[in-house]
Order: structure tokens, then C-alpha cells, then sequence
């Protein structure tokens, strides 16, 4: 907004749009680390690709001749930026965008690959992993928005995009220090491509007429359960290929079955029963992740509309004025001191009570993220009606920037930070453990990543509503709700944007709860014979 002199709206978009497409990129980084190379090797790359993009970040920053003109915002010919500058600037944003993706598609894979599923105690080191994967996340996170923030108001934003050049630079050794220890799975073709052949066999195939399977069947038949306990790869019912083949295919989407019990119509179609239940896996896991994409677009709120809130309120603290920008310290910090005790004291007791090997269902803690994020929504909204009689009665509604603070501390953000940030850890480690659990081994890069691809629509569903309530809202010659006289947020009616956004998440709950009623894990079942 200060830089590039956009406005708040422009500003949120373009933030929205940043994250959406570094989350939508790990689906990329997934499929390389199944298709082409290891997890190991997707990794470095995205490192590299990401450091790159830092580097032309920097080198903007650093000169002013890259950026546009200083001016007062909102004055005759102060323009957000344009041409090559602007062309520069976003090259530095997606080539970093493009690196982050991979590392987000690769490493929570690569981690997850390095405990033994097949055992009680490697399934629950696994389950430790995801957390304190998020809890290392946040670390950084904690960082970037306390340290990285102050240096960027401080010192400019030079110092702030090269301590993180240094730091992605600085990680690949730490990588590699690892590498005489690490397993990877050996890559094993495109995922895509069982998918493709799969629907394609099905879709196609010639009835033999009789209806009776292709091969000889042994009446072994793949069945799944409400919880998850242990592993149903057929491979460990069975000692070689050809009895594994033998087995007939589950219940679930039946119409797949065809690919198996009919006729192809061509041989490059033939299909085994093992690529029909992998393909079954991962559609059955879909509905699941699309009900979790309006819990992220709720989170995407902490990094654009709750800022400008922030920016408006006191945000001293003694004697020290907190950056707006810093305000990811509330969610981070509650992640941080969560982690631990979720891990250590909220399962151990779950797995005593219940008697189960996981305690809390991957569902069970997806779904306790997405009640979170209603929550937090009618609290955003709650807090903005107060810091708007907070402006109104202090005959402060058109104040500007530059202008004395509104009386009202900005901890009343931190509220709904608090609720956001409890729902991304239960439901972001929740839903990297249940992709790479429920997946296929030849599809669980891909499939973790969609995680992030879950983050990504969000962020991309936040850009989209807010276009959307705009232009539903602006009709008929009436302010839209999202948008104001000199782009004064006072003048937004941001409370109703959370209202709505409260009403969508409840909806989207519900078609969740319909969801995870009815589904059966993977790695749960047994096979009966």
C-alpha cells in the first residue's frame, strides 16, 4: 500500500492471489516428487528456485530507480505501480511463489516418508511429525512477522527480503546434512496417468456379458472401517502380484468396477484392481478436501482485512508501537504453545479414553478447525461493529492515515486471530496426515499437497467474494460493502463481509458432517475372505 501505492482492496487482492497461487503450486511439487524425482530432489530444486526469486525481490527493493516515485496516496497523479517495474516486481513474487510451492508439495512427504507405517510406533511418530511440522512453521512464521517486520519498518525493506535470501539459502545446507540417513520412495510414474486410464477403462469398457470379473477370484473383498488403526495395503495379505490381482474390488463407486470386470477396449486400458482402489482413494478423499477450502478462506482474512483493521486501532504496548503487519504473532504464538500439548497431553489422554491407537480421527480434528473458523468469523465481526461505534463516537470516521489512532487497543484483533489460529493447526496437520495416510503410496506427494491446494482456493475464494459482494452489494446506486470514500476502511461495511463469511462456514460444516459421517478410512479396514 505504501510501496506500490495500491489501494487497501488492490492490496488484499494482490496478497490473496500471492498466497493462493505459492499454495496451488505445491500440487506441482507433489506430482514431481511422485512422477519425475524423489521428495529429496524436488526439495533442493524449489529451495533454489525460491532463493531466486528472493534475490530479484532484494535487488528492487534496494533501488529506488526500481520502484515507483514517493508521493501522498490518494494526490493527482500518484499511480500504483506500473510497466517494468511492476513486471519486475511480480517475477521476484512467483518465482518465489513457484518455490515455496515445490517445498510445501515436497518436504512434509519427505518427512512423513522416514517412519516405518507398518508399525504402531512409526504411525504415531508420523502423527508427531505433521504437528511440529506446523509447530516449525509457525516458529518461522513467529520470526518473520516480529524480527523480519521491525527490520522492514526500520532498516527497509532491502534488509527484509535479504535476511530471508540469507535464510532460504542457509536452509539448503541444513538439508543436506540429512542426506546419509534419509529414506525416499523411488518415484514410480504419473499418478495422472492411473487416474486417466482408470476413468477412461471404466468409462469405456465392453460388458463381457456374463458380468463376471477379469481373472480368477478368490471371494477376498477390500472392506473399510470408521476409524483409522492400521494398514490395508492387499500386498500384506498377500504374498505375490497374482493373488493380489485376484482380489475382487470394494463396493465403493461401484461404476470404477467396470474398469476391472469388463472388457477393455484396448489393452493399454487394462487395469489392476490395486490402480481401481488407488483411483477410489483419492475420489473418495476429494469431497473432503473441497469442504475444507472455506475454513482457508477464512484464514485468509488474518493477512488482509484484520491488518487494515489493526492499522486503524492503538497498537501500542507500553512503550513499544507493534506494526499492524505484526499481528500473525497472536496465531503463531497460540500454534506454537498448542503443538506441544495437543501432541503430548490432548492424544495421549484421547487414546486412554477411547481405547484407539489415534485418539482424535484425522476427521474429529479437521472438523474441530472448521467449528473454530465460524467462531472466529462472528467474532471478527462482533469486534469490527465495536471498533466502528469506537470511530463514530469518537468523531473519528474520516480520519486518515497519519491521523492519531482510534481509542480501542488493537488486542481486540487478537481475538479472532486466536480462533483462526487454533483452526489452521488442528485442521492443516489434520488434513497433511489424512492425505498422506488415506493416499495410495505412488500418490502421496500429490496427494498431501493437496493441503495446500485447499489453502490456495481459499485464498483465491477471498479474492472472488470479495469481487462478488462488491458488485452484488454496489447495485442500484449503494455503497458496496467493500468499498469507501478514499478507500477509508471506517466507511466499509466489513462486519456484514464476516457475517456472511460466518453463515458460509456454518453451511460448509454441515456438508462436512454429512461427509466424514459416511466415510470409511483406508488404512483402517481389513480385508475379509
Amino acid at each position: 500500500m505504501k510501496t506500490m501505492h495500491y489501494s487497501p482492496a488492490q492490496s488484499a487482492t494482490t496478497v490473496t492471489n500471492f498466497m493462493g497461487t505459492a499454495f496451488l503450486l505445491a500440487l506441482l511439487g507433489g506430482f514431481l516428487s511422485d512422477a519425475v524425482c524423489t521428495t529429496y530432489v524436488a526439495y533442493l530444486i524449489s529451495a533454489f528456485v525460491e532463493f531466486m526469486g528472493l534475490v530479484i525481490l532484494t535487488i528492487q527493493a534496494r533501488s529506488s530507480s526500481l520502484m515507483p516515485a514517493q508521493c501522498d496516496k490518494g494526490a493527482p497523479g500518484c499511480l500504483p505501480v506500473g510497466g517494468s517495474k511492476k513486471a519486475m516486481l511480480f517475477v521476484g513474487l512467483y518465482l518465489t511463489a513457484l518455490g515455496v510451492g515445490g517445498i510445501k508439495g515436497s518436504l512434509p512427504p519427505h518427512g512423513a516418508e522416514q517412519f516405518d507405517e507398518d508399525t504402531p510406533r512409526g504411525r504415531k511418530g508420523r502423527s508427531t511429525f505433521f504437528n511440529y511440522y506446523v509447530f516449525c512453521l509457525s516458529c518461522g512464521a513467529l520470526v518473520a512477522v516480529t524480527f523480519g517486520v521491525w527490520v522492514e519498518d526500520n532498516m527497509g525493506w532491502q534488509w527484509g527480503f535479504g535476511i530471508s535470501t540469507v535464510a532460504i539459502l542457509l536452509s539448503i545446507p541444513v538439508f543436506l546434512a540429512g542426506s546419509g540417513r534419509y529414506r525416499s520412495k523411488v518415484p514410480t510414474g504419473s499418478p495422472l496417468t492411473t487416474i486417466a486410464k482408470v476413468l477412461l477403462a471404466a468409462a469405456s469398457a465392453r460388458s463381457r456379458g456374463s458380468g463376471t470379473q477379469n481373472g480368477a477370484s478368490n471371494g477376498a473383498v477390500i472392506d473399510r472401517a470408521p476409524s483409522p488403526t492400521g494398514s490395508t495395503d492387499m500386498k500384506e495379505y498377500y504374498g505375490n502380484k497374482e493373488s493380489c490381482e485376484a482380489v475382487e474390488p470394494s463396493q465403493e463407486l461401484k461404476a470404477l468396477n467396470r474398469a476391472v470386470q469388463c472388457q477393455p477396449r484396448h489393452r493399454a486400458l487394462a487395469c489392476s484392481v490395486q490402480e481401481v482402489e488407488d483411483v477410489k482413494i483419492v475420489l473418495m478423499v476429494l469431497p473432503i478436501f473441497l469442504a475444507t477450502i472455506m475454513l482457508n478462506c477464512c484464514l485468509a482474512q488474518l493477512s488482509t482485512f484484520s491488518v487494515e483493521q489493526a492499522a486503524t486501532m492503538d497498537t501500542r504496548v507500553g512503550g513499544l508501537k507493534v506494526p499492524p503487519a505484526s499481528l500473525p504473532v497472536f496465531p503463531v504464538t497460540f500454534i506454537i504453545l498448542l503443538a506441544p500439548i495437543y501432541d503430548h497431553v490432548i492424544v495421549p489422554l484421547a487414546r486412554r479414553v477411547t481405547g484407539t491407537e489415534m485418539g482424535i480421527t484425522h476427521l474429529q480434528r479437521i472438523g474441530t478447525g472448521l467449528v473454530l473458523s465460524i467462531v472466529a468469523m462472528a467474532v471478527a465481526a462482533v469486534v469490527e461493529v465495536k471498533r466502528k461505534k469506537v470511530a463514530t463516537d469518537a468523531g473519528m470516521v474520516d480520519s486518515t492515515a497519519g491521523t492519531p489512532p482510534l481509542p480501542i487497543t488493537f488486542f481486540w484483533i487478537a481475538f479472532q486471530y486466536l480462533f483462526l489460529g487454533s483452526a489452521d493447526l488442528f485442521t492443516l496437520a489434520g488434513l497433511l496426515e489424512f492425505f498422506f495416510s488415506e493416499a495410495p503410496p505412488r500418490m502421496r506427494s500429490l496427494a498431501t499437497s493437496l493441503s495446500w491446494a485447499s489453502l490456495a482456493l481459499g485464498y483465491y475464494m477471498s479474492s472472488v467474494l470479495v469481487a462478488v459482494v462488491n458488485s452484488a452489494t454496489g447495485r442500484g446506486g449503494h455503497q458496496p460493502w467493500l468499498e469507501g470514500a478514499k478507500d477509508n476502511l471506517n466507511r466499509y461495511h466489513l462486519e456484514r463481509f464476516y457475517w456472511l463469511m460466518c453463515v458460509l462456514s456454518a453451511l460448509n460444516y454441515v456438508f462436512f458432517l454429512v461427509l466424514a459421517i459416511r466415510y470409511k478410512y483406508r488404512n483402517a479396514g481389513v480385508i475379509k475372505g
